[in-house]
């Protein structure tokens, strides 16, 4: 049987005796309350006829001064007094039926009656007096038969009173009487209610409650510690104390669910965390390359279960390139052409996995391609690179913060691209694609100092393209631009990456060569002399013939100071045309050494 069901029955039979011994109370209250109302009504019984006969023999003061003084005051004080005791009559008539014996009502009238006599006699002595008839007045109140009424009207009303003192102490002994017998049946009720209450509590605590609560108390206290690592009894009882056990793993259950979810709202706001910091530091790359390194710090620890590839678009060849790899083991990282990878083509994150049936990128493994993720870098609807992921472990990956992460990676390289765009422009000359004047001052310190630091040399090699007003006179300025883009693309190819060069101006060109000897530069000026008149120049397929150059050579610190270095190869240059162009004349040539 279940509990509930034990302390039903228990329930009822406690709110039966409850109930008969709120009865009982209700009854014992109720004779005391008549009690108290027997003994307040004769109080107000007392009272009144007492009241009333004090005012009857009042009155009869008050006429018998009138009658001797016969002063029109005392027979108006009389006639007020009068009015009052009508009053006093009226008001005991009222009460005089109310739980009154009949022998009460019979005695109470009787002495009514006998005031209401008296009062005659004294209406007819005030009249007599009023009529000057004193003597007559005096024989109605002073005489024997109005003093016998007098006494026969106060004899009746203490019978009055003792009567009703009589009828009001039996109603309060009867009273007193039944209170008691129900006092004393309510608190056999109440002891019977205690003894049946304490029966069932112990017998369900002592067979049903406390073996299991026991087992059950150390199971709630560890859960209540957020220990959901402790087993559950459990409990083939049917009754509360199972539905409590049921409960207690439903507890635990859901205990271990809620901690899974703090665990990954933990995990959520660590990535979110990491994502804003990965933001700030890419605010403040200045380099492609700065910003590889902080994707390769960061992605690993926002993504920490899944390895992947940064891959950067290269313009020019229409190729993804691998940047940067994380949480991979050595493998091909070849180049791709973008319509190899779906997710390039669709411009949205691309998941084979992640749909019953789908496209893997063609650019991966087959065995790699059907559980990668490819995440586009897309910024101002151009296709900046591409980010891949490979989930190894096959489970639901956070998409969300993928392609949060990269947006902002996408919006970091969009931006580092559209610096080095302005700063392409503004520090490289648009025709030729060398660096220009604004760019040389800055370039050249620099070089010096390092130059002065490492105590090495500094040549500077400055060209100019002979007869150049002569060639644009004659195939015009297109075909001048022509023969510049030329022999800017030779310069730059015959000095590599050992010198800088530069569009002085017009049609002259500097090249900066650092660590370079006064040997080496000429050798390597030698060289340009050689390949640019080598090189034929054909603007809309006419040949526009041999083009030379005169070139003059200054090496710091043989030939001059840092700080006239181009100046001394300027003027090399210009004697370099004085003698016939096409040749190259070195600075200490022309008498400029300066150390």
């Amino acid at each position: 049987m279940r509990i509930a069901t034990i302390t039903n029955f228990a329930y009822i039979a406690t709110v039966v005796l409850t109930l008969s011994s709120g009865i009982a109370l209700f009854m014992a209250s109720n004779a005391e309350r008549a009690e108290r109302e027997a003994i307040a009504h004769s109080r107000v019984f007392d009272a009144l006829s007492d009241e009333l006969e004090k005012e009857a023999f009042a009155l009869t003061d008050l006429v018998r001064d009138a009658v001797i003084k016969q002063r029109p005051e005392d027979i108006q004080a009389w006639r007020q007094k009068l009015q009052q005791d009508i009053k006093l009559e009226d008001q005991l008539i009222r009460l005089r039926d109310r739980k009154a014996t009949t022998e009460e009502v019979l005695i109470l009238r009787d002495g009514i009656k006998m005031l209401d006599t008296l009062e005659d006699e004294q209406q007819a002595a005030i009249a007599a007096v009023e009529a000057g008839n004193a003597r007559e007045a005096v024989e109605l109140v002073f005489g024997q038969q109005y003093e016998e009424q007098l006494d026969q009207a106060e004899y009746r009303f203490n019978h009055f009173r003792s009567l009703t003192d009589q009828r009001t102490d039996k109603a309060v002994a009867e009273a007193t009487a039944l209170s008691q017998k129900l006092r004393t049946l309510s608190e056999i009720m109440v002891g019977l209610t205690a003894l049946l209450f304490l029966f069932v509590l112990g017998f369900i605590i002592k067979h049903r409650i406390l073996r299991p609560v026991v087992t059950l108390s150390d199971v709630v206290n560890r859960l209540a510690s957020q220990d959901y690592a402790v087993e559950t009894p459990v409990l083939a009882q049917v009754d509360e104390i199972g539905d409590m056990a049921q409960a207690i793993h439903i507890f635990r259950e859901n205990g271990l669910a809620r901690q899974r979810l703090e665990q990954e709202r933990d995990a959520e706001w660590a990535c979110r965390t990491l994502l804003a910091r990965m933001s700030q530091r890419l605010q403040g790359c200045d380099s492609h390359s700065a910003i590889i390194r902080v994707v390769s710090r960061f992605a690993p620890q926002i993504i920490p279960e899944m390895g992947g590839r940064l891959y950067i678009l290269d313009t020019q060849k229409n190729r993804m390139k691998c940047s940067a790899r994380w949480l991979l083991p050595p493998g091909d990282e070849t180049t791709f052409p973008p319509e190899s990878c779906w997710a390039l083509k669709r411009g949205q994150l691309h998941c084979p996995s992640r749909d019953t049936v789908d496209m893997p990128c063609e650019h991966l493994p087959p065995e790699i391609a059907i559980r990668a993720i490819c995440v586009p870098l897309i910024a101002q609807n151009k296709t900046i690179g591409l980010l891949t992921f490979d989930n190894a472990a096959e489970k639901e990956p956070p998409y969300a913060y993928l392609e949060l992460m990269a947006e902002t990676i996408a919006l970091a390289l969009a931006n580092q691209m559209l610096r080095d765009t302005l700063t392409e422009k503004a520090t490289h000359d648009p025709l030729t694609g060398l660096r220009n004047r604004h760019n040389l001052d800055e370039t050249l310190r620099a070089l010096v100092e390092q130059a002065m630091a490492n105590n090495s040399c500094l040549s500077c090699l400055m060209l100019d393209i002979d007869y150049f007003k002569k060639l644009n006179d004659n195939y015009g300025h297109e075909a001048g631009d022509k023969v510049l883009r030329e022999v800017a693309r030779i310069l730059q190819e015959t000095a590599g990456e050992n010198g800088i060069a530069f569009r002085y101006g017009g049609e002259e060109f500097l090249i900066i060569l650092p660590d370079t000897t006064e040997a080496a530069a000429r050798t390597l000026a030698e060289q340009l002399l050689r390949n640019v008149l080598a090189h034929r120049i054909f603007y809309e397929s006419q040949d526009l013939g041999q083009v030379s150059v005169s070139i003059g050579l200054a090496t710091w610190p043989q030939h001059a100071r840092a700080t006239n270095l181009i100046r001394a190869a300027d003027l090399a240059l210009y004697m370099a045309k004085e003698q016939g162009r096409g040749q190259i004349v070195i600075a200490r040539n022309v008498g400029t050494p300066s150390l």
